[in-house]
């Protein structure tokens, strides 16, 4: 009876969430006047699926036990820390590699200027991240661990959601300037290259969450990557080559990418050992 109701009330999440964009771009339609990246259809994607988690933690038999709320700071130490620094270990090793042939110029680069940014970004990559990590890894994540899918199945499911939640984002509420900062290509294309980056991430998310049972060092690992490596390449702290993006970005290109799916399988490598200290 728990598998059906987790099931049942999984797909309605998925519904929900799935559906969140497009019903906020059928909004901003009917209320065309709006702030560019404020409207009040982005807003609706944005609450939509937290307020979903909620009705069905409340009302639909879901509860909170599982919901990672506890900090586990005993348990997880040495995973906040892994959190805090796998972004900007894997950032600077892209871009030594991309200095080192020449696919990125760091003369704009400075440590100095950049600093304050990234500490500014973070609080508030923290806070909106409660929001988010709340529904893929406290919601989602925890919801389907709970029907004993294959690891590999886990990872797949929810990376897919993730990305389709962001669909809308890309082909709608993102400036397509903003698109072709990162990678050059039309929306759609940018979205399916998008899916492979948020597939791999996905591994390492999920397993910061297994090792901690907590979505807190997972809120710290996504608001280190917001405040990191989106305004390095958007804001041009670092120049790309152009042509090089797909394989040297440091937000979605294929060589940091990679990294990412490593550490990630690392992860699950550590916590089938179900061994903490690192080695």
């Amino acid at each position: 009876m728990n598998n059906k109701r987790t099931i049942r009330n999984v797909t309605l999440f998925t519904i929900i969430v799935i559906l969140s964009g497009w019903i906020g771009i059928l909004i901003d339609n009917v209320i065309p006047e709006q702030p560019e990246g404020e409207t009040l259809g982005m807003g609706i994607w944005l609450v939509l699926p937290l307020l979903s988690v909620i009705i069905l933690r409340t009302f639909a038999g879901d509860g909170w036990k599982d919901a990672g709320l506890k900090p586990q700071i005993k348990k997880g130490a040495v995973w906040y820390l892994v959190s805090f620094f796998i972004f900007p270990v894997v950032t600077v090793i892209t871009l030594a590699i991309g200095n080192v042939f020449g696919w990125i110029d760091l003369s704009a680069f400075s440590i100095t200027a950049f600093t304050p940014v990234f500490f500014g970004l973070l609080l508030f990559g923290f806070i909106k991240n409660i929001f988010e990590e709340s529904v893929w890894r406290g919601y989602l994540t925890a919801k389907l661990i709970k029907l004993n899918l294959s690891d590999f199945s886990l990872y797949l499911i929810v990376g897919l959601i993730w990305s389709l939640w962001h669909m809308p984002y890309f082909l709608e509420f993102l400036p397509e300037e903003t698109i072709t900062a990162v990678l050059p290509v039309s929306p759609m294309v940018f979205f399916f290259v998008g899916t492979f980056t948020t597939l791999a991430w996905t591994v390492m998310f999920v397993e910061i969450y297994r090792l901690t049972d907590s979505i807190w060092p997972v809120v710290l690992l996504h608001a280190v990557e917001d405040s990191l490596i989106n305004p390095l390449v958007i804001d041009g702290h670092i120049t790309i080559a152009s042509g090089m993006e797909i394989f040297i970005s440091p937000i979605l290109g294929i060589i940091p990418t990679a990294f990412y799916l490593g550490i990630g399988l690392w992860l699950r490598r550590r916590r089938m050992q179900n061994s903490l200290p690192i080695m």
